[in-house]
């Protein structure tokens, strides 16, 4: 069953603007080090930082929350399973929102999706809760 869903749209010219005026300021409190890595390796760097802002937006509004109720930015990761998909790994106050959302039994399995046009990137996130075995 479906218990959050959220999407974002973000435009990557704010975001390289973002990283211009404020560098290693602006990604480091927006994003894990990972994150970091994987859009630092890229041709197309603010895109890639544009998507996993996105996706954090998106997850966000998934948790219900937004950006309060303990849930922070570096709460919320962008990571790709071994054959690629993303997928969010939480952490924090994310995680415990995400585990007082889940229902009893259950548990639960986060759906990303992540894609750019420029000057857009755009992200979807789809929370469902898994009967355990």
């Amino acid at each position: 069953m479906i218990i959050g869903i959220g999407s974002d749209l973000c435009d990557i010219r704010r975001i390289e603007r973002s990283i211009a005026r404020f560098g290693e300021r602006f990604t480091t409190r927006i994003f894990t080090p990972g994150e970091q890595a994987k859009s630092e390796s890229r041709a197309t760097r603010a895109a890639s930082y544009a998507r996993r802002f996105a996706a954090k937006e998106a997850c966000a509004k998934a948790l219900g929350t937004g950006m309060r109720a303990g849930v922070f930015w570096r709460d919320m990761e962008v990571v790709n399973l071994p054959g690629g998909k993303p997928t969010m790994r939480l952490s924090g106050g994310a995680l415990a929102r995400l585990g007082r959302m889940t229902p009893e039994g259950h548990e639960a399995v986060v759906h990303v999706s992540l894609t750019d046009d420029p000057p857009l990137a755009q992200a979807f996130v789809i929370i469902e809760a898994v009967r355990r075995p």
